[in-house]
């Protein structure tokens, strides 16, 4: 069974939603029942099928802490027939990292302290042959209802004028909200960005190769 990566829904206390919305306890950890795989019968949330539009060379890039967004990442990648990048931490994150119940660890310190974030480094933040690309799918999980953080180095690390960016994500039951928005606000206005979709629950390839194909995008 795929492990499930973290996600926080609102409304009532951190940990009492996160526990009982995912089944998790940890960022790693595996899904104790299928209560967030039957929340969402069609495995897709908060999606857009608005055209992009077409561009030449496409470029999938992505962050995992569980592989379940690796796993999403390269069916688009497959599909598009796109080349890929995965985002390595430098340093990685550990499990133990990841276990956000409790407050010392990397995931929580981070949380709470957003100058934490932005001392994360990428293994390689810039693709090779950046400037060839003119299509860029970028992938995260959803922690604390936006972009897991280490996304953010590669945004910053990259010019993205002129790139159509489609974002995509991957959580329990939480939609993609304002994550894409941000992330382009993060990227100085550059680029024209598209809200992608958030795939929840149970994954499932062949949903995301028809959310792949709704964008009308040249391959």
């Amino acid at each position: 069974m795929n492990r499930r990566e973290f996600l926080k829904m609102g409304g009532m206390s951190v940990m009492a939603l996160v526990l009982g919305g995912c089944g998790l306890s940890s960022l790693t950890g595996s899904s104790s029942n299928g209560q967030a795989a039957n929340s969402a019968a069609s495995g897709v949330a908060a999606s857009s099928s608005g055209t992009v539009a077409a561009g030449g060379k496409t470029l999938v890039v992505y962050y995992s802490a569980t592989g379940r967004t690796e796993r999403v990442a390269k069916v688009i990648a497959k599909e598009r027939q796109a080349d890929i990048m995965k985002l390595v931490p430098n340093p990685d994150y550990t499990e133990a990292d990841l276990d956000y119940n409790d407050k010392s660890s990397r995931v929580s310190r981070e949380h709470d302290d957003a100058s934490l974030r932005d001392k994360i480094q990428l293994q390689k933040a810039v693709p090779d042959n950046w400037a060839s690309y003119d299509t860029i799918f970028l992938g995260y999980p959803i922690w604390w209802s936006i972009a897991a953080w280490p996304v953010d180095a590669f945004v910053k690390a990259n010019d993205f004028t002129g790139k159509n960016v489609v974002t995509f994500a991957t959580a329990g039951v939480s939609p993609l909200g304002n994550s894409g928005k941000l992330l382009a606000e993060m990227a100085g206005g550059k680029g024209n960005w598209q809200d992608g979709t958030c795939f929840t629950g149970s994954l499932d390839d062949a949903k995301v190769q028809e959310w792949g194909r709704s964008l009308n995008l040249a391959k």
